[in-house]
């Protein structure tokens, strides 16, 4: 894997919008192949057209990651496309945020399939591929609720300390095959996850939260950035930021 982002072949999920669209307008400006996956599929086509338009390279494949035979036809996809695999971005996520006592048992399944094997499903299809090169980084995208818990955030907490688990273990198996990984865990930053709010109550509150603190999604994409172009010998295992004004 070269130093650098210049050709890097990446694959980003979530990627039609907030931190995904971000991150793939910032590594295509730096030169990077990129592979936009979400589920909505015109949002993902405008996004392709604006970084193609601009002289980047941009793939959109319509992927909800929740279905992993999809998973690994994107994983497949970028590789039939441009021969390999460099980064692979576990970003998407929802955060339909409530508290226990209500129940919203559809919305903790929601969460652990997006959250949790989405991300499970990534690793799957992108690691036999890594380890045949015997290079590659896998990024999985975290919270600081994985290091934090508060009321009516128990089950996306759990889903984010999940994530974290998932990556150190990964960190840990993938050494012999020269594959780096990275945990990023973004605090209050522009995204459409307080929309996913269904409880009108705390939507609110989350709305109040990021109307005060959220700082610019570009913030998460320069994270990434700078753990991608980092030499070979450099692991950033993790990255955990927030906005200053944050104080929880």
């Amino acid at each position: 894997m070269s130093v650098g982002i210049e050709g890097k072949v990446v694959v980003i999920t979530g990627a039609s919008s907030g931190l995904g669209a971000a991150a793939a307008r910032h590594l295509a400006d730096e030169g990077a192949r990129v592979i936009l996956a979400a589920r909505r599929t015109e949002r993902l086509q405008t996004l392709a057209d604006e970084i193609t338009e601009s002289g980047g390279d941009a793939l959109p494949v319509t992927t909800d990651v929740t279905d992993r035979d999809q998973v690994q036809a994107l994983i497949d996809t970028a590789v039939e496309e441009f021969g390999r695999i460099d980064v692979m971005i576990n970003n998407a996520g929802v955060m339909p945020a409530s508290r226990l006592d209500r129940l919203n048992v559809d919305e903790w399944d929601q969460m652990i399939d997006v959250n949790v094997k989405g991300v499970l499903y990534g690793i799957a299809a992108v690691l036999p591929y890594m380890q045949e090169q015997e290079s590659g980084h896998v990024i999985n995208v975290a919270s600081d609720a994985g290091h934090n818990v508060h009321p009516g955030e128990a089950v996306y907490a759990a889903t984010k300390h999940a994530v974290r688990a998932l990556s150190e273990g990964l960190r840990q198996e993938v050494k012999p095959y020269g594959v780096r990984t990275t945990i990023i865990s973004p605090g209050a930053v522009e995204s459409e996850l307080p929309e996913t709010i269904s409880e009108e109550d705390m939507a609110e509150e989350m709305r109040e939260v990021y109307e005060e603190h959220a700082i610019s999604a570009d913030s998460f994409a320069r994270a990434v950035a700078f753990a991608i172009e980092q030499p070979e010998a450099v692991d950033v295992n993790e990255i955990l930021y927030r906005p200053t004004s944050q104080n929880l």
